[in-house]
């Protein structure tokens, strides 16, 4: 009887890993906007591969409590009200001169899994006019695209994965295409990795990476930290 628990308690446990790890935090909004122009902004958690997101009141533990912030030209940060929706949550927010402008998120989820803790990390790129400041966001982990480029099918397109806003080498980088292909990529020396978009449509870049760090997480001893950073890039 021992064994039999023990056995459906680690395979219980390898479930809940897997499922997490399966699921993505992510944001859609336009990449390019206008000074003086409301933008919409959509958040989606669940199974980007299938574009099939969670509805809301399923999401995993606390993720729905994230907190959304649009980081300015000038790094002026401002939390925008994020309203929830079926499978959804929807914000808005209206850039008052040209630059780049990131959105960004990070959750700790509140429970753990076995002895690890999840984070997720969510970023968009909105360019507005002429702007060109490229600022990166203070995240622990984010990926990044040229902000405003127009990504062409059949045109290489370069993603850097960054930790704490200084790329990072041997980043393990997931391209979920439209279609539901998929593929791995590793950054470089210096953070950069690259792949050929072959369709157009959203493209879903995830940058991941696992670290032993122990420590506690409400009231809670972890030994390992998860973290998987979203960007959805379109490519006409």
């Amino acid at each position: 009887m021992i064994k039999k628990i023990s056995t459906s308690l680690v395979l219980g446990c390898f479930a809940l890993i897997s499922q997490v790890y399966a699921h993505a935090l992510w944001i859609e909004t336009n990449a390019v906007g206008k000074a003086g122009q409301k933008q919409e902004v959509k958040v989606f958690y669940g199974e980007y591969v299938e574009n099939n997101p969670d509805s809301v009141k399923n999401w995993y533990s606390d993720v729905k409590d994230f907190t959304l912030w649009v980081v300015g030209p000038d790094k002026q940060k401002q939390q925008l009200t994020c309203t929830a929706g079926v499978n959804s949550f929807a914000a808005e927010w209206t850039p008052e001169k040209d630059g780049v402008y990131y959105l960004t998120i990070t959750h700790n989820t509140k429970d753990l899994g076995g002895t690890t803790l999840y984070q997720f990390d969510a970023g968009a790129i909105v360019k507005v006019g002429a702007g060109n400041n490229e600022l990166a966001p203070e995240a622990d982990l984010s990926a990044l695209v040229k902000a405003g480029n127009i990504h062409k099918v059949n045109k290489p397109l370069a993603i850097t994965g960054l930790v704490k806003a200084k790329p990072e080498e041997k980043l393990r980088i997931e391209i979920v295409a439209p279609t539901g292909w998929k593929r791995e990529l590793t950054t470089d020396t210096k953070g950069v990795a690259s792949f050929v978009p072959e369709w157009p449509g959203k493209y879903m870049i995830e940058v991941t990476r696992f670290e032993k760090v122990a420590g506690v997480h409400y009231e809670k001893k972890y030994d390992a930290i998860w973290r998987g950073a979203t960007l959805c890039v379109e490519v006409k």
